[in-house]
């Protein structure tokens, strides 16, 4: 099934603070490094000014925002989401942030610290609540 998703899959036109043809947007994107079969849903913010990384096969739901630099807290930081990990509609990834390979946020969270690999997380601050397909 992934193979026929994916199967036409093209690195986007990204160009600076402008709406993807997919409705996202990233804020320095040369800082941005995007890995094959990405998905990144509509109204995502990307501020890659600390670099974010989207490893193959990431999955970003709508209206999320993935924040290298934060002008709130001063806090500032590369962002990792690492290969096949996928991220619930309305999260929020904080700097410094890495989402293990495997791993799933579940909607609505605020990710302000590492996730590891091959867990489900969420809430707000997320907190890892089980292995993937397993019991913690």
């Amino acid at each position: 099934m992934e193979g026929e998703r994916f199967k036409n899959w093209k690195y986007p036109k990204i160009e600076e603070g402008k709406l993807t043809k997919y409705n996202w947007v990233v804020q320095h994107k040369e800082g941005l490094l995007l890995g094959e079969k990405t998905d990144i849903g509509a109204f995502t913010y990307i501020n890659a000014k600390n670099s974010v990384e989207i490893g193959e096969g990431v999955q970003v739901g709508s209206h999320c925002s993935i924040y290298s630099e934060s002008t709130i807290d001063g806090k500032a930081g590369r962002v990792v989401l690492e290969k096949n990990c996928r991220i619930g509609s309305h999260c929020t990834i904080m700097p410094g942030v890495t989402v293990g390979e495997n791993s799933v946020i579940g909607a609505h969270s605020l990710v302000n610290c590492d996730i590891p690999a091959n867990v489900v997380a969420f809430g707000c601050p997320a907190r890892v609540v089980k292995s993937v397909g397993g019991e913690r």
